[in-house]
C-alpha cells in the first residue's frame, strides 16, 4: 500500500482586505497517493493557484489540515519551511523567468538549488539531470539562447536538484507548442514511472484527457475527479489519437463527508432550475433529482 503523499482535509483559506474577505478554498478535500500522476484543473478564480501554492509552502492555509510528505504544513517554523521548499517539493512555474536567472548557463541553473557537499558533485548531479530531459547539448547556454520549450526542460530538471518527494508544476505546457507539450508530458510520465509523484496544474484539453487521474476544482472545493479509462492506458503515445476529441475518462461527482455534491451547471441549466431548492427522489437504487416546478 502507498502512503499519502498530499493529504488535505477541510482546507481553508481566507484573503482580507481592510474591504473584504474573500474566501478561496472552502473546505477541500483531497488525498493525493505517493507515486500518483495527476493534474489539477479548474476555471480562473476556483482556487486551484492558492491550493498549489499552499502544497509548495508559499501561502498559509487559514483553516483546516494539510500534511505533505508526512509534513504538518500548519506547524511548520518559517526555518522548518525553507528546508520544506528546498528538499520536500520542486517547483516547475509557465513563467520561465521564474524558473532560470538569466546570467547563468543551463548547468549553473540547476546547479545553484543544490544542497550537495562538494562542487564536483553538484555539477555531476546537473548533468545527469540535463540528460535526463534530454538537454545535455545546451549545458552551457543561457536563458536568451533557448527556446521556451528548451527553458521549460532546464526548468523541470532544476525543480528535481534536490530530489524532491513531490514535483509540483504550474501550466508546464502553457506557453510552448503542441509537439514540445508531448515531449514534456513523456517526460513527466517517464518521471512518474520511476516513481516520482507529480501534480500539474493545466489548462492543456489534451494533457488532461492523458493523465489518470484529474481533479476538478469549483469554487474552492473538489467538485469531480475524473478516471483514465484502462482501454487507453497503454495508447498514450499514439500520434494518431486526437486526444481533445477523445472520451477517455470516466467522471465521477464528488461527495463530500458531510454528504455534499456539485452538480455540473450545465445538468442545472438542462433542468431548468431556478433558485436553491430541488427534489430528491430515490428509486430502484438510483437518488434522482427534479425540478420542484415541474409537474
Amino acid at each position: 500500500m502507498s502512503e499519502a503523499m498530499i493529504q488535505a482535509d477541510g482546507l481553508v483559506k481566507i484573503y482580507k482586505t481592510k474591504e473584504t474577505e474573500v474566501l478561496a478554498l472552502q473546505g477541500l478535500d483531497l488525498t493525493v497517493e505517493e507515486g500518483e500522476l495527476t493534474a489539477l484543473i479548474g476555471n480562473s478564480g476556483s482556487g486551484k493557484s492558492t491550493f498549489l501554492n499552499m502544497i509548495g509552502g508559499l501561502d498559509r492555509p487559514s483553516a483546516g489540515a494539510l500534511v505533505v510528505g508526512g509534513k504538518n504544513l500548519f506547524t511548520m517554523t518559517d526555518k522548518e519551511l525553507v528546508l520544506y521548499k528546498r528538499d520536500t517539493v520542486g517547483f516547475v512555474w509557465q513563467n520561465n523567468a521564474r524558473n532560470l536567472f538569466p546570467y547563468l548557463s543551463a548547468v549553473e541553473n540547476i546547479m545553484l538549488p543544490m544542497n550537495l557537499s562538494s562542487g564536483h558533485k553538484k555539477k555531476q548531479k546537473a548533468l545527469e539531470l540535463l540528460e535526463l530531459v534530454g538537454m545535455s547539448h545546451r549545458k552551457h547556454s543561457k536563458l536568451n539562447m533557448l527556446s521556451g520549450g528548451e527553458q521549460q526542460r532546464i526548468a523541470i530538471a532544476i525543480a528535481l536538484a534536490n530530489s524532491p518527494k513531490l514535483l509540483l508544476a504550474d501550466e508546464p505546457t502553457g506557453s510552448v507548442d503542441s509537439k514540445t507539450a508531448d515531449y514534456i508530458f513523456d517526460l513527466f510520465t517517464e518521471l512518474n514511472k520511476s516513481g516520482q509523484t507529480i501534480l500539474i496544474v493545466t489548462h492543456d484539453i489534451a494533457l488532461s484527457k492523458k493523465v489518470k487521474r484529474v481533479v476538478a476544482i469549483r469554487d474552492g472545493k473538489i467538485s469531480s475527479e475524473r478516471i483514465l479509462k484502462e482501454s487507453y492506458a497503454d495508447r498514450l503515445k499514439e500520434a494518431s489519437l486526437d486526444w481533445r476529441l477523445e472520451d477517455t475518462q470516466e467522471e465521477y461527482v464528488i461527495m463530500d463527508k458531510a454528504g455534499r455534491v456539485q452538480i455540473p451547471r450545465e445538468m442545472i441549466q438542462q433542468l431548468g432550475i431556478e433558485g436553491n431548492k430541488v427534489m430528491l427522489e430515490y428509486h430502484e437504487g438510483q437518488i434522482i433529482i427534479k425540478n420542484p416546478n415541474e409537474k
